[in-house]
């Protein structure tokens, strides 16, 4: 579980991909505290998508990708030297910052625009249209594993306030239109939605006032 607020800022040094899945190569150059405490095993937010450590050096880590992470992630478009955002898993008893992200990428989204406006940016992805249902205005969303408030949604198209903050710390400053980036909607909107279409589908009780004073109720 992580928070989507990005730690550090990392680049790639390979991405090997194969129709079965494929390895990925990040250096830490730069992320001195991850660097430091990384270990085989651990989980990581790469650009919003929870990866296993499988080899680990001083400067460097290594993650499998499997054929379902190439084809529902980013990776599938990424090269060496791409730029990404890195996140540990949320430790307990520290303060959530952004909001519950699971690193489990829905799907990928695109760049429409980035443009300044004042101190800020104003990013606008649109969003794949079977996903549109769970962005709502004011909602929370992580777009490449940073934690982000929907301003307003129309047409498919969420636009995003950025603070100078957030451009200056995360993979933003790097996006340029029809880049592709990893998609994850609010947990809790997809649960809501489970319990209700569980709930729309229940069998009609035929459990009647007779009947529970008949079973002595």
């Amino acid at each position: 579980m992580f928070t989507g607020i990005t730690e550090a800022v990392a680049k790639i040094e390979s991405l090997q991909r194969a129709d079965n899945g494929g390895r990925l190569r990040v250096s830490l150059a730069g992320a001195a505290d991850i660097a430091r405490e990384i270990k085989l095993g651990d989980s990581i937010s790469v650009n919003g998508c929870c990866l296993t450590v499988a080899e680990c050096g001083a400067d460097h880590f290594s993650a499998d990708l499997s054929g379902e992470t190439l084809r529902r992630t980013a990776f599938g478009e990424m090269k060496a030297g791409g730029v990404v955002n890195l996140e540990r898993p949320l430790a307990a008893g520290a303060r959530i910052g952004g909001h519950f992200v699971q690193g489990h990428v829905d799907d990928i989204a695109r760049v429409t625009r980035l443009f300044p406006e004042g101190a800020g940016w104003w990013l606008s992805v649109r969003v794949p249209e079977d996903l549109r249902r769970y962005v709502a205005e004011k909602g929370s969303i992580a777009i490449d594993g940073i934690s982000l408030t929907v301003a307003r949604c129309q047409e498919g198209i969420a636009d995003i306030a950025i603070i100078p903050l957030t451009y200056e710390n995360t993979s933003i400053s790097a996006m340029v239109p029809n880049d592709a980036v990893n998609l994850e909607c609010d947990i809790l909107a997809k649960y809501v939605e489970s319990l209700l279409k569980a709930r729309k589908g229940r069998a009609v009780s035929h459990l009647t006032i007779s009947r529970l004073v008949e079973e002595g109720f």
